[in-house]
């Protein structure tokens, strides 16, 4: 136990919880920069089981901030290459990688094993689509985001409201961190909290981190925070996203990209509407509307547009491009 020790000597950890953790398993959905500052805190922290999803190589441009890889895992699979760092770290932690994209389908089964859900894919489809899960297998969900030098972690689901009541709509624009830029230290710090809502959520410590949010400001070098235990749901929690797998042969399959942009269609069914024609589609009556984009940006808006002016159930389309 010499390895836990400065851990155990805690009161609200001791031996008991030492224990908990040792027989917990966590699914962490993202090896990148949030993922391999989660990753070995929690493997050095004795987690027992740790599930890694990740469909990405490491590439030269991910190391300022991903420090969990080196150069000569350039164009190995992240979760290859992070399963192996965390053996070297701490060989009594469990590690099954899984180098794919985790689509709702995918994603049920997975969550399902879990005590808590890590979403470190800093993807808002993927944050939707586990949130939706989670809340609905009441499973923990610990979330995190970060462009630039600012970003946010919370505890949702479980005990707590989902992200849909924290953020019912997407902002304006989207970027990413290859569009936008990041820089490393921001997101370690908040994937080390992020490490550290799981820990307490796993020995339930008090105030409980589900139903917190933090925010990181290293622009202005603020942090905030402020509970949302009585945030009410949407009371129409649109759009859900969907797998491949969850479309059927009545749902009526949008492609809202061009040919140049995409020059296969996602799905047989699909058709290409433009984002000028939207405004005058009618859909028929009674038939679920699935749209389909590169980033589900643009999807997002068209579902919520038309659920406001039709009856139609709407969902976005979750690519595994």
């Amino acid at each position: 136990m010499n390895r836990y020790v400065r851990q155990v000597c805690l009161p609200e950890v001791g031996q008991q919880g030492q224990e908990l953790l040792y027989a917990a398993n966590v699914l962490v959905v993202g090896a990148g920069g949030l993922g391999s500052t989660v990753l070995p805190l929690l493997a050095g922290a004795g987690i027992g089981r740790l599930h890694i999803v990740d469909p990405d190589r490491v590439e030269e441009s991910n190391l300022h901030r991903q420090v969990l890889y080196r150069m000569a895992d350039i164009g190995h699979p992240k979760v290859d290459a992070a399963a192996k760092a965390l053996a070297a770290l701490n060989p009594d932690c469990r590690i099954d990688p899984l180098a794919v994209r985790l689509d709702p389908a995918r994603a049920r089964t997975e969550i399902s094993h879990a005590d808590v859900v890590v979403d470190a894919a800093d993807s808002f489809t993927v944050t939707y689509a586990l949130s939706d899960l989670c809340h609905e297998m009441r499973k923990p969900l610990i979330s995190a985001s970060v462009l630039g030098r600012t970003g946010y972690v919370g505890g949702f689901c479980g005990t707590a409201p989902s992200y849909r009541s924290v953020f019912p709509d997407l902002p304006v624009a989207l970027q990413s961190c290859a569009s936008g830029g990041v820089m490393g230290p921001v997101v370690a710090t908040l994937g080390a909290i992020q490490a550290q809502m799981v820990l307490s959520a796993l020995l339930k410590h008090n105030p409980s981190p589900m139903g917190q949010l933090m925010s990181v400001d290293m622009q202005s070098w603020r942090l905030s925070s402020f509970r949302f235990d009585t945030a009410g749901e949407p009371e129409t929690p649109v759009p859900r996203v969907l797998a491949r797998e969850e479309i059927t042969s009545r749902d009526i399959v949008i492609e809202l990209r061009d040919a140049c942009e995409a020059p296969e269609l996602p799905l047989r069914q699909a058709q290409r509407i433009t984002a000028d024609a939207l405004a005058g589609f009618v859909p028929e009556a009674g038939r679920r509307v699935v749209f389909s984009c590169a980033t589900g940006l643009r999807a997002w808006r068209a579902a919520t547009d038309l659920a406001r002016r039709a009856d139609n159930t709407v969902a976005i389309l979750a690519l595994s491009e």
